[in-house]
């Protein structure tokens, strides 16, 4: 495990599960920590601010860091959390951008409420965790970037298959299921319900091996949302995927710059 993995871990770790919050945000981070977690403010004090009355008011914090990795300065995490014996649990992704110390300089999340019952069967968190094929890494970001925009962004979704494996698509989403007729039966439940979805802008995309994951803005009805997709990569085509959503709040609700 690199350095900057294990800062961003130890800061999950020791300053959320352990409560040790103005130590770990001390030790973890550089001489900035620019936050786009929408309710906490930048900096060490930010953190504490918000985090000591969260680990007060909720002193069972079991938490899991089900996936990482890092691409250059950026490092990703995938985590599950189960508050107070089950009085909340959660799923968050996390982007941390590092300095040259490895110290944690920025940080983006979205957070989704855990959701047992899923269409695929799949858990939102479950499935492969190891990294493989490092040497493809840059092609499969490349992958992903153009799926993006060409049929995210792009709206050519009869290119679709030139990106999702056609024989796998395990799913993670609760609401949909595996395969491209659970995606495209999902898109027409959307629709019967005059529900409209849309990617906007791609912010960050990041990959390790067989792994990538992407921050963007995306609408629903005219709604801002922010998501975080994680994609599992073999053979060159996308066959599983992951999400984390979350809508922006308004602006006079953010404690910092905002999600991106």
């Amino acid at each position: 495990m690199s350095k900057k993995i294990e800062n961003a871990k130890k800061l999950y770790l020791e300053g959320i599960r352990d409560g040790k919050v103005r130590e770990a945000v001390t030790k973890y981070t550089g001489n900035r920590y620019t936050q786009h977690s929408t309710g906490v403010a930048d900096g060490v004090e930010g953190f504490v601010e918000f985090f000591k009355p969260f680990v007060e008011r909720c002193p069972v914090r079991a938490i899991q860091i089900v996936r990482a990795f890092e691409d250059g300065n950026y490092v990703f995490v995938h985590v599950y959390q189960d508050i107070n014996n089950g009085e909340a649990k959660w799923v968050t992704a996390d982007i941390f951008d590092t300095d040259e110390n490895d110290k944690i300089v920025e940080h983006w999340d979205i957070i989704q409420a855990y959701e047992v019952k899923t269409v695929s069967g799949r858990t939102m968190v479950d499935g492969p965790t190891e990294i493989e094929d490092l040497d493809k890494t840059e092609e499969n970001k490349a992958l992903i970037q153009n799926f993006f925009d060409n049929v995210l962004i792009g709206g050519k979704f009869d290119k679709v298959t030139d990106y999702i494996s056609t024989e796998q698509y395990d799913q993670h989403n609760p609401s949909v299921g595996d395969g491209l007729e659970g995606f495209g039966k999902h898109v027409q439940e959307m629709a019967e319900k005059g529900i409209t979805s849309s990617y906007e802008k791609l912010h960050i995309l990041i990959g390790q091996g067989n792994f990538v994951a992407t921050l963007s803005h995306t609408k629903m009805n005219d709604e801002g949302w922010a998501f975080i997709d994680l994609f599992r990569i073999k053979a060159g085509k996308i066959v599983e995927h992951w999400d984390i959503q979350e809508k922006i709040l308004p602006k006079d609700q953010w404690g910092n710059s905002g999600k991106f």
